[in-house]
């Protein structure tokens, strides 16, 4: 009974179909605030003598009548003629309710156009027919792109200027195309329509003067938009707002982002991975029990268990939860004054968390002329780029293409917005397995042999000698060439090498994100085991992300020593003594480190041992004196 109430309080649950959001973008002066002026007069949607309180306006200054004047409300805007603010106007089609918002287009004001277009579900890009595609059409199309956009109506505008010339516009329309398509946008489906805002032609009526267009006018063709997809269908993302104690319940309030919840749902809430079941829905204003809530709804709920939670925290579906890592790839439009730059660190805002993140590595910077992608060790104001984040606990969050609601992300500088963009974890791994442990009923048991003892009767101390680096850096020779020499000189040594291990400890594991994690989980427990065995263990494993080698660190502190196998891209892939770069050079691997995947260097080796410019028998001795000082008794 309460699981067919809960579905029709579902069912019932208010803004079902919301307005379809619209944000109209475009080069600056090409005519967006006349095209939308223009657009809500035809349709009927302005107030009653808004048009003529206008006129009166345009009178009193001395100008003629301008359509735009209906969008820019701030005096600076009639004074400069440009729109700074982002405006907001509801209206109707012949057949939906929609919300249109109004971007600025001049660079100066990208900040405001990036807040609006961030809300939309789809895109006008107003094109002057005359001036045909400049750099900020570009731009904004690459910000529609970067933001998830992916419904585009283009608006040719003041085809009156170019006598209303077929010519003209099917060679802005093949320009548009050109760009669309190579940002990966569905040009066949992208409607494209000739219009002159200031005439009124083809934005709600049909143009007499140009009879060779048989298409849609601009009103039509925002009805052919398609809702978006309800965010109830997705994973269940209730980031927690705030913590509040009524009584003695203490009611954990937020908004549903995406999916549903039901009284009763056991919940999982990251990232601290606690559990407890919903003991009730609190909604304001109503005196009805609530059973059941859905996205986009602000809510409080109690739990069945006192368990502390705090803001920023996200409940999901114990079976559908989000990521959770300290790493992640975003692709990221720059807004501050100051560049971005490798180290810096900033305040990282997603739903209601608020992480301090580091600029570990800018990979490219995207030129929006041409979408080419070059290095860079900077990115400047109003430029974006693809960058590596890091901060030094756990979020939770889930891809863009995943949840759109979780996988963005702002980034803030001394109280100021300066950046914002995407979560790709595209080469990295969930690390959420790690934090969970699925045993239950075991216990530790202490040996009777101590450590000290152990190292007494082998003449030395027992550690991890972590060798990481690229494919091809020389680890594995170093490896097994210091296994050879330490034998000699008595030590209890013993090589864990990276392919001997996928025979058999690893034979399960692929080379994904999360199978090299798991590879390297169950590599690092078996390196503490030899470890505390009194052996001197020497591994051999690329370890390419650096929270795999903190973790094994955190297993015994002491005892781990970071052996960074220092050769660059160019070196290793000369050598390529596996043959494995070339394979993935041509496709045939995919996930390959340095080439489709991400190695993250050490920060603080306890060594660096650079193959590039030692032989391998100075690269050994370097290693041997360093072992002699640390081993040794």
């Amino acid at each position: 009974m309460n699981d067919v109430l809960g579905e029709a309080i579902l069912a019932l649950t208010p803004d079902s179909h919301p307005p379809l959001k619209i944000v109209m973008v475009g080069h600056v002066d090409h005519g967006k605030s006349t095209v939308i002026g223009r657009l809500f007069h035809d349709t009927g949607s302005l107030p009653e003598g808004k048009v003529e309180a206008i006129k009166a306006m345009c009178d009193r200054r001395g100008m003629p009548f301008e359509w735009a004047f209906l969008m820019d409300a701030l005096k600076a805007e009639r004074d400069q003629g440009i729109t700074i603010d982002v405006s907001y106007i509801h209206f109707r089609t012949g057949q939906r309710e929609c919300v249109l918002i109004d971007a600025p287009g001049h660079r100066e004001f990208l900040k405001n156009m990036v807040s609006g277009a961030a809300q939309a579900d789809a895109a006008v890009l107003v094109v002057d027919a005359n001036e045909g595609v400049q750099e900020q059409t570009r731009r904004h199309a690459y910000l529609l792109h970067l933001l998830g956009i992916r419904q585009v109506v283009v608006a040719v505008n003041k085809m009156d200027l170019v006598g209303f010339d077929e010519g003209r516009f099917l060679t802005v329309t093949a320009e548009v195309k050109h760009y669309l398509a190579d940002l990966g946008l569905d040009t066949l489906h992208t409607l494209i329509v000739p219009v002159s805002a200031r005439e009124g032609d083809n934005v709600v009526t049909p143009s007499a003067s140009m009879p060779w267009y048989d298409g849609p006018t601009l009103e039509r063709s925002l009805d052919s938009l398609h809702p978006p997809p309800t965010s109830s269908d997705l994973p269940l993302r209730f980031p927690i707002q705030d913590v509040y104690k009524f009584d003695d319940r203490r009611i954990l309030a937020g908004r549903i982002e995406s999916g549903h919840l039901r009284v009763g749902d056991q919940l999982l809430f990251s990232p601290t991975n606690k559990t407890a079941r919903v003991a009730s829905i609190e909604v304001w204003n109503t005196d009805e029990p609530v059973l059941a809530a859905r996205a986009g709804q602000s809510v409080g709920i109690t739990l069945d268990e006192p368990i502390f939670i705090e803001r920023g925290q996200v409940a999901s579906q114990t079976f559908n939860a989000p990521m959770l890592t300290s790493v992640f790839r975003g692709r990221v439009f720059w807004l501050g004054h100051k560049p971005m730059l490798p180290g810096n660190r900033y305040k990282l805002k997603l739903n209601t968390a608020e992480h301090l993140v580091e600029v570990q590595e800018i990979e490219r910077v995207v030129d929006v002329s041409d979408l080419g992608k070059s290095a860079a060790d900077r990115v400047e104001r109003n430029s974006v780029a693809e960058v590596v984040l890091r901060s030094r606990g756990l979020m939770s969050l889930d891809p863009f293409e995943v949840n759109l609601h979780t996988g963005r992300f702002v980034l803030v500088e001394d109280f100021d917005i300066v950046g914002g963009g995407l979560i790709s974890m595209d080469g990295y791994a969930d690390q959420r397995p790690g934090q969970v442990q699925k045993a239950t009923n075991i216990f530790r048991v202490a040996h009777r042999v101590p450590t000290e003892d152990r190292w007494a009767a082998n003449r030395h101390k027992s550690g991890i000698l972590w060798m990481t680096g690229l494919s091809g850096a020389g680890k594995s020779t170093l490896a097994f060439t210091l296994e050879q020499y330490l034998f000699r000189k008595g030590y209890q040594v013993y090589v864990l090498d990276g392919d001997n291990v996928r025979h058999g400890l690893c034979a399960d594991l692929g080379f994904s994100p999360e199978d090299r994690v798991e590879n390297i989980r169950r590599v690092g427990q078996a390196a503490a085991l030899f470890a505390h065995a009194g052996f001197l263990v020497i591994t051999s494993f690329i370890s390419p992300y650096r929270s795999d080698r903190d973790r094994v660190r955190a297993l015994a502190p002491e005892d781990f020593h970071e052996i960074f196998i220092d050769a660059d891209l160019e070196a290793c892939e000369k050598r390529d003594p596996k043959g494995l770069y070339a394979k993935a050079r041509r496709g045939e691997i995919t996930d390959f480190t340095g080439i489709s995947a991400p190695y993250e260097r050490p920060i603080l080796p306890e060594m660096r041992v650079d193959t590039t410019q030692h032989s391998v028998e100075d690269c050994v001795a370097l290693l041997a004196d360093y072992v002699t000082s640390r081993f040794g008794l």
